[in-house]
């Protein structure tokens, strides 16, 4: 087993992408945006900034009236990852989200779905 060099250290991984977006809740549902499937996807890359992360994720509607802070909540969430300095979050209908599929057991409880 090697050590990890300094620069690893402070490198964002998938997992630490998913508990930085766990606080973003929604806020009429009163349940998180991880929880509810509502994260589609994250990214690694590089940006004439340096290293970027690109996060797909969606909404519970596309008429949502949260849309815009639930975005800036998820952006604001990520630029506070270790050795990100460029942060997009793209926004996607497709699939489009369903709950009975795509939230976690405990979110489809809170929400009554069996």
């Amino acid at each position: 087993m090697t050590a990890k060099t300094a620069t690893e250290s402070q490198t964002a991984t998938f997992k630490q992408v998913g508990e930085a977006l766990k606080p973003v809740v929604d806020p009429e549902i009163h349940i998180s945006i991880v929880d509810l499937g509502l994260v589609y996807g994250a990214e690694f890359g590089e940006s004439p900034k340096g290293r970027s992360v690109k996060v797909r994720m969606s909404l519970t509607s596309p008429a949502c009236p949260y849309g815009p802070m639930l975005l800036a909540a998820a952006h604001t969430a990520l630029t506070k990852l270790p050795g990100i300095k460029d942060v997009d979050v793209d926004l996607t209908f497709v699939p489009g989200w369903d709950p009975r599929t795509m939230a976690t057991e405990d979110a489809k409880e809170q929400l009554g779905l069996y």
